[in-house]
């Protein structure tokens, strides 16, 4: 057993701990992946994650292997579901989610979050000759909802605040759930807007569709990281900030979300949102 010696040494010179000290015990970095989260992480036409929080987490792995003077260190990809990707962070399976998640004060309470790296509003997607404007214009009806998400609880506040009442069909992820809607079991899919915006330029008729102007909630998405594990998170938030500030970051950005992007060279023409510019110019790990 090492002891660290917490006289006379520069911060830097201390043993790594938390997370940082089981990546260098293992030789590994494990890091939780989504199968259709385009364009965040989402798997080519080889099965490969790909995508812009994946190419984020490719940076955070370099500065990990950088801090811990580990070239050889390994990178783990792990398959993450929504309902799973907080369980997998809290037991060790994963040490980052690399994934559009929000980041809430609910969920601050078991995980932390990396800074600001996307901005999304909850709206939803609908028939382009629907009759649908807002949220309440759902009453009654069938609405699909993907387990886990954020979305559910919105749409019963909001359901509560204007007195209406949707038919919620719940599933396990968002091409479930807008099959749901493109088969006809639902009316509108409630969801992030960007990621309703690329299921919809990679559905078959993207101009059937179309992404109403309500919302019910502005929400950051940040990286998650087990909670408790200052070290970690400030490696993180550190590498981010450096490539916010390096234009690094726009790059990326641009590279997913403003240019051709696999399996289908589709390009979601996504720029960037107001509240994004201002959590690029003003880092932050503020939840909602």
């Amino acid at each position: 057993m090492i002891l660290a010696t917490a006289v006379a040494v520069p911060a830097h010179a201390q043993s790594p701990g938390g997370t940082l000290a089981k990546i260098k015990d293992t030789g590994e970095i494990r890091l939780g992946h989504r199968d259709v989260s385009i364009p965040f992480s989402y798997l080519d036409d080889n099965q490969k994650p790909i995508g812009f929080a994946m190419d984020l987490c490719g940076r955070i792995v370099d500065a990990v292997k950088s801090e811990l003077k580990l070239p050889a260190i390994q990178t783990k990809l792990q398959p993450i579901q929504l309902a799973t990707q907080i369980p997998l962070i809290q037991n060790g399976t994963i040490d980052i989610v690399c994934g559009p998640a929000t980041n809430t004060l609910e969920r601050q309470k078991v995980v932390a979050f990396s800074n600001t790296i996307f901005v999304s509003s909850i709206r939803a997607v609908v028939k382009k000759d629907a009759a649908i404007k807002t949220f309440e214009d759902l009453n009654g009806k069938p609405v699909s909802l993907t387990s886990g998400s954020t979305s559910i609880a919105l749409l019963t506040a909001r359901g509560q605040e204007k007195n209406f009442q949707t038919k919620n069909i719940l599933s396990g992820d968002h091409a479930g759930s807008f099959l749901a809607l493109t088969t006809g079991r639902s009316e509108a899919f409630i969801m992030d807007d960007i990621l309703l915006a690329s299921l919809i330029a990679n559905s078959p008729d993207p101009d059937n569709w179309r992404i109403i102007d309500d919302s019910l909630r502005t929400e950051p998405y940040g990286l998650i990281i087990r909670k408790d594990d200052p070290e970690f998170k400030a490696l993180i938030d550190k590498t981010l900030v450096a490539m916010m500030k390096s234009n690094q970051f726009g790059e990326l950005y641009a590279k997913w979300f403003m240019n051709p992007i696999p399996p289908k060279n589709v390009n979601l023409n996504f720029p960037m949102t107001p509240p994004l510019k201002d959590a690029v110019a003003n880092p932050t790990d503020k939840g909602v």
